[in-house]
């Protein structure tokens, strides 16, 4: 395997961007406890790159399946922690086997099992014990969240949600982000739009126009729960494919803060939309300045407006450079005052797309904003 480090820090192998990012992430996961170092380069040294995709996914479910045995065999012994400890890299390293293969393969489906029983174990075995939920949404699909009490749990506590683009799966916020709300006294929830089949058919849902409106519907199940103080409700949206959430969010005045893109990433597609239309001589209804976070392209529209606290955080290295991340944010600003923009630069990482090269340094400082907008509510 020849490895080589760029300028910027980041990890280039098998001479493929792609390879390369995902590696990226699994080495950045090992601070989060989703992974470790040396079993990652351990992994990667057996990649065969004559043979990169079978080996990809051969040699990551080999690594996920002896972390499985481990906990397995730690729990037997009532060693609790070791077991949950790992668990967790089970289920980045049985996700990361899946990145190679389609989704109507066979050993795609067998991973996501394996990956699904992991998470469940861990959330089983963890201290409070947390629980696999149920969230009413489409008429023959439902929502799956897994729901972590706050470690100090007494009465009705804040939570965070995490949901992520419609390609994200719940499990990964396990060891990415709960313990960054727990430890600030918070519940969370991981849901992701994929529901309870390892077999959903991604397209279908992906497809849908109406993503936003299962935001609602988490929040629905929350204020039903008795340990959730409904005042005190955040949420985070993971990924550039989560402008859902700013939508679903602006439909929803419910909520008490929320990170994600303000949908930044729509309005950028739409503003590149109405350029190529402009060029083509087309008529335009309305402009981008008009369509802030909106639910359709259709006709402009008045625009939608924020009812709580919006963070929007960003890679300088992402895909939309630093300088239009800035004009779309200073338009999100004239229509809502209180929303503030964090970008992430080279010199202190956190700086690649979706902070994959240091999400500790991202989720410290998302947290941290959030807590700061939770804590003064009454419960």
């Amino acid at each position: 395997m020849t490895v080589h480090f760029s300028p910027e820090g980041h990890v280039r192998w098998l001479d493929s961007d792609e390879f390369s990012s995902e590696f990226l992430k699994l080495l950045a996961a090992a601070q989060e406890g989703g992974a470790m170092v040396s079993e990652c380069f351990l992994v990667a040294s057996r990649i065969d790159p004559h043979d990169r995709a079978d080996s990809w996914h051969r040699e990551w479910l080999r690594i996920a399946d002896r972390n499985a045995e481990r906990a397995s065999a730690a729990l037997d012994r009532g060693h609790r922690l070791t077991a949950r400890s790992n668990w967790l890299r089970a289920i980045n390293y049985y996700q990361a086997s899946t990145f190679v293969l389609d989704s109507a393969d066979a050993r795609q489906q067998e991973a996501i099992e394996a990956m699904r029983s992991c998470a469940r174990r861990f959330i089983e075995h963890s201290t409070p014990a947390g629980e696999v939920v149920e969230i009413p949404w489409l008429q023959d699909h439902s929502l799956e969240g897994y729901f972590l009490p706050a470690s100090t749990a007494s009465g009705r506590t804040p939570v965070v949600v995490c949901m992520g683009d419609p390609g994200h799966r719940k499990e990964e916020y396990l060891f990415k982000m709960s313990r960054y709300a727990r430890e600030r006294g918070m519940a969370l929830l991981a849901v992701d739009l994929l529901g309870s089949r390892a077999d959903a058919e991604f397209d279908q849902i992906a497809g849908r126009r109406d993503l936003e409106s299962s935001v609602s519907h988490v929040m629905d199940y929350l204020t039903t729960r008795g340990d959730v103080d409904a005042g005190r409700i955040a949420l985070v949206g993971d990924g550039a494919g989560s402008s859902f959430v700013a939508r679903g969010v602006a439909f929803d005045n419910r909520f008490a803060a929320v990170a994600c893109d303000g949908g930044l990433w729509d309005m950028h597609e739409q503003a590149f939309l109405m350029n190529r239309l402009s060029q083509d001589g087309a008529t335009i209804r309305g402009t981008a300045g008009d369509w802030i976070a909106g639910n359709s392209m259709e006709g402009g529209g008045p625009g939608l407006t924020f009812h709580c606290p919006v963070l929007v955080t960003v890679g300088g290295q992402g895909w939309l450079k630093g300088d239009v991340v800035t004009d779309l944010f200073e338009r999100l600003r004239g229509r809502h005052r209180d929303i503030s923009l964090k970008i992430f630069e080279s010199p202190e990482t956190a700086a690649a797309q979706g902070h994959h090269d240091n999400p500790t340094l991202a989720n410290e400082f998302i947290f941290d904003w959030i807590a700061d907008r939770l804590d003064p509510v009454p419960a």
